[in-house]
């Protein structure tokens, strides 16, 4: 700290010097000639002009005093917020290794450090790793169900932070049908518009996305395939409940193959 206060005084060090003197200058004081400040006319103008010099002096040393601390703290502060941002890509930089070579439980205890981050990315891979905790085989019934919910939050977190992230969709998604395995059909059937609504969201800002659209395709052939007597108790249910048909699963098989050609070719 005290070598960057000097460094960012070092301009200053002739300004004071020159301002001093032409204060002095004015007031009817000595220069800073060969007679220094006990030379020939060092006492013209003596008493007001005197304590006039004296209290600029001040004022002015303070006013450098101040600007040079202001700099100094704009300057740390810089640097604080490009390590930060560095921080964050170098996590998810090695979540993105730990994903990737199957390490679900390093994955969880990697990212649920950022669990309070303000960063979408961090914040639905937190949500992936802890859906992906809950899947393994390991986990007990009641740990399962806290990381769905945990999962759960971390995706709706990162939809709030960052509404144009396609991934927070995604995971708000798959998380939303997750938590309805522990809460009945109710809330299953009942959350089912609202997950379709979020992957349409995630293929809108991303279309080549080709696990979205297996996602939804899925989606569309579980309603397209619910049998009859599902649906009269979905009706009973909801006033509308969702519903599907083939010839959407159609369409979205075929943008699943269009999306798979875009990214091989």
């Amino acid at each position: 700290m005290a070598a960057l206060v000097l460094a960012l005084a070092r301009p200053f060090r002739r300004g004071p010097a020159c301002l001093g003197r032409l204060l002095r200058r004015q007031a009817g004081g000595a220069t800073c000639g060969p007679w220094g400040r006990g030379g020939p006319g060092a006492r013209r103008g003596a008493g007001g002009s005197e304590v006039l010099r004296k209290s600029l002096q001040r004022g002015f040393a303070l006013s450098s005093g101040s600007f040079l601390a202001f700099e100094a703290h704009k300057l740390i502060s810089g640097f604080a917020e490009v390590h930060a941002s560095f921080k964050v890509e170098e996590v998810i930089e090695q979540a993105d290794y730990l994903y990737g070579s199957g390490e679900t439980e390093k994955l969880y205890w990697l990212l649920v450090q950022h669990k309070n981050s303000d960063d979408a990315e961090l914040l639905w891979r937190l949500a992936r790793a802890s859906r992906d905790l809950a899947q393994l085989s390991s986990t007990s019934a009641e740990k399962k169900r806290q990381l769905a919910y945990e999962a759960l939050e971390y995706a709706k977190k990162a939809l709030e932070k960052n509404e144009s992230n396609f991934a927070a969709h995604k995971w708000y998604a798959i998380c939303l049908s997750d938590v309805g395995d522990f809460e009945g059909i109710k809330t299953k059937i009942g959350n089912a518009v609202v997950i379709k609504e979020h992957f349409q969201r995630a293929i809108e800002l991303n279309p080549k996305d080709a696990t979205t659209i297996h996602l939804i395709g899925i989606w569309c052939y579980s309603f397209a395939e619910m049998p009859w007597y599902q649906r009269k108790i979905a009706a009973t249910l909801f006033a509308t409940p969702p519903t599907s048909t083939f010839q959407e699963l159609t369409q979205i098989s075929t943008a699943k193959i269009c999306s798979f050609w875009g990214r091989h070719t």
